[in-house]
């Protein structure tokens, strides 16, 4: 059996998205970045297909033909084959190879997971609740939880159930609670003790991002988006830390804090005066972005949400719906009123 070839690291870099990503989650996508060499004539997708596959063309022309029989060219190395073919799912055209081309495809979800992971890796440490730095480490953290944001939206009976399913859990110094890489199984509220979150820098030194105290809480941003942890928080004290496993947090936190919308009550929505907001990145944005949405990624919404109008709903949005729950969750924790277009453009209902 021949040897795959693969995608040259450099023209792979020229992707959107995949450019984007960082140096690690960037070598595990190249690494199932395959070249797909094609004859003229052949199909890549079908109208109505649902293959759940990103396809970008490398080299040749591909012919894309919609439901009303409307044509149209892509040519590699142009910046539209920068972009993925046709990426709507199901799929709204069908593609067929002009001449000799060479495709990539890479599964939808992985790349939207590397995507979602890379993003939050710059939100899960800033996303901590961090108090009043002069707070003593042994104050009252229960009240210092409730006074948050993140549960002024949730009803009292969670909320009391959240704490009468916690699990207590002494630690001593040095223990590592989550590991960069593991998968999200708890969330962390820390009752006593302090704490570091760290990541390994790129030479192999370990950084400090961030420290935590008593009241501080961790862990919420990899239950989100179901993706594993990207960054390290070890115990610089002894202490003692309450958990809630997953399953209670997507239930009795998660769940009431997002509210799922599909399209249709979405554009009931911005008749009223909803802002739609992309949480994908800017290139993403402006290569198929919904006319009159306000572009935020998502590892920039801590820094940019002060700007947003707190007396306006919004309607967040990715291509799946991954990244936009992410997002309206942290943006939920804020105050704000958000809501996830459920399915994200992938599932748009598209006209004719």
């Amino acid at each position: 059996m021949a040897e795959q070839k693969m995608v040259d690291r450099a023209l792979l870099k020229t992707l959107v998205p995949p450019s984007a990503l960082n140096a690690e989650n960037f070598q595990e996508l190249a690494g199932k970045a395959v070249v797909e060499e094609l004859p003229p004539g052949r199909t890549l997708f079908k109208i109505g297909e649902t293959d759940r596959k990103t396809t970008y063309l490398l080299e040749g022309e591909v012919v894309l033909t919609s439901n009303r029989g409307q044509t149209s060219s892509v040519i590699g190395g142009s910046n539209l084959a920068k972009h993925p073919l046709a990426h709507h799912q199901p799929r709204q055209h069908t593609a067929v190879t002009k001449t000799p081309c060479k495709v990539t495809r890479f599964d939808s979800d992985l790349l939207d997971i590397l995507l979602t992971w890379d993003q939050l890796s710059g939100i899960e440490v800033n996303e901590l609740h961090k108090e009043d730095e002069e707070a003593g480490a042994e104050g009252d953290w229960m009240t210092r939880i409730l006074q948050s944001q993140a549960f002024l939206q949730v009803p009292p009976a969670n909320i009391q159930a959240m704490f009468m399913r916690m699990q207590e859990t002494p630690v001593r110094a040095g223990d590592a609670v989550i590991k960069q890489g593991d998968e999200g199984d708890y969330y962390y509220i820390i009752k006593t003790g302090k704490a570091k979150v760290t990541r390994p820098s790129k030479t192999g030194a370990e950084l400090t991002l961030a420290q935590l105290k008593a009241g501080d809480a961790f862990g919420e941003e990899a239950l989100i988006s179901e993706n594993k942890r990207n960054a390290n928080v070890v115990m610089v004290t002894d202490g003692v830390l309450m958990r809630l496993s997953k399953e209670d947090f997507n239930a009795l936190l998660k769940e009431p804090m997002l509210n799922w919308v599909d399209w249709a009550e979405g554009e009931r929505r911005l008749k009223a005066g909803a802002m739609l907001l992309d949480v994908r990145l800017e290139s993403e944005h402006a290569n198929n972005g919904i006319k009159g949405s306000i572009n935020i990624p998502l590892f920039m919404l801590r820094l940019k949400a002060e700007g947003l109008d707190p007396n306006r709903e919004y309607l967040v949005y990715c291509d799946t719906g991954r990244r936009s729950s992410a997002a309206a969750f942290l943006l939920s924790e804020r105050g704000f009123r958000a809501y996830v277009l459920k399915g994200g453009l992938q599932s748009r209902p598209t006209s004719g």
